[in-house]
């Protein structure tokens, strides 16, 4: 236990240095989250013998790819930077990795809601342009197969000393700068990973109508985020920011608002479905 509480003074957040660019844990961890995550997709439509071919699957991981990391990205700058005017007047460098001195310090930031708002808008314009696959079927096969991705994302955070916890006494808690603190990261990674991929699971054999599935997941991933942020503290520049309730917290109650309202209108729609 002694050498857990201790683990960031012996754990190094650099895996290995190419020449001038060093490769970190994190973005190894986010590289084997759109791993998992693409596996499983493929694993569903062949287990399940989905009428996707293999050509419009790839054409789709380009489409939510994309989606994902320019709404990552763009969502940090507009929900949490302190510098929102200044990305905004200076559009490149969003995606700039390197400092004032050409030092190479990495993309840092990324939201994601503000990636899963770039993801439902390249599904859609995937869905208009390869019309043969239906919008809120495609919604539903990533909400069952990205639960189990999305461990490894949070592991990555609690790999690179990110997004940490608030100051704690439970014999499980880990120094950061001398204070004890709550593994917030992993408990995200159970919450928002592991327990919401078996609810949006037990849901997929009940499915009766397209949307279904990505609505469940969208309420299930509302409630177990806003509960780990109890947990987590709250980013610096922005504190609490009403009733005391986080960013994530707010962010959360509208996404879960939002999901249930996409639940009872598809479900009072009566689309037709295809079993995932």
């Amino acid at each position: 236990m002694e050498y857990w509480r201790n683990i960031y003074s012996e754990f190094n957040p650099i895996a290995f240095t190419i020449g001038v660019f060093d490769i970190h844990w994190y973005s190894l961890m986010y590289i084997t989250s759109i791993l998992v995550t693409i596996c499983m997709i493929t694993f569903i439509v062949k287990n399940q013998k989905l009428n996707i071919s293999k050509n419009d699957l790839n054409s789709y991981f380009i489409y939510a790819e994309i989606g994902v990391i320019l709404g990552a990205r763009l969502g940090y700058i507009l929900f949490y930077s302190d510098y929102t005017s200044f990305y905004l007047l200076h559009p490149w460098h969003i995606f700039n990795p390197f400092d004032n001195n050409g030092n190479f310090i990495g993309i840092r930031g990324m939201s994601y809601h503000g990636a899963l708002l770039g993801f439902i808008i390249s599904t859609y314009i995937y869905s208009m342009r390869h019309k043969k696959n239906n919008f809120w079927f495609m919604m539903d096969l990533v909400a069952i197969s990205l639960p189990l991705g999305y461990i490894f994302g949070r592991i990555g955070n609690f790999l690179n000393k990110e997004l940490i916890g608030k100051t704690t006494q439970v014999p499980w808690g880990i120094y950061i700068d001398g204070v004890l603190r709550h593994p917030s990261q992993l408990y995200e990674a159970f919450l928002e990973g592991v327990i919401v991929f078996i609810i949006v699971y037990m849901y997929s054999n009940k499915k009766r109508f397209d949307g279904k599935l990505v609505a469940v997941y969208g309420i299930s991933y509302s409630i177990a985020r806003y509960i780990s942020e109890i947990y987590r503290e709250p980013d610096v520049n922005l504190g609490e920011i009403i009733f005391g309730m986080s960013m994530g917290q707010i962010l959360s109650i509208i996404m879960l608002s939002i999901s249930i309202f996409i639940y009872f209108i598809l479900k009072n729609s009566n689309l037709d479905s295809k079993k995932i």
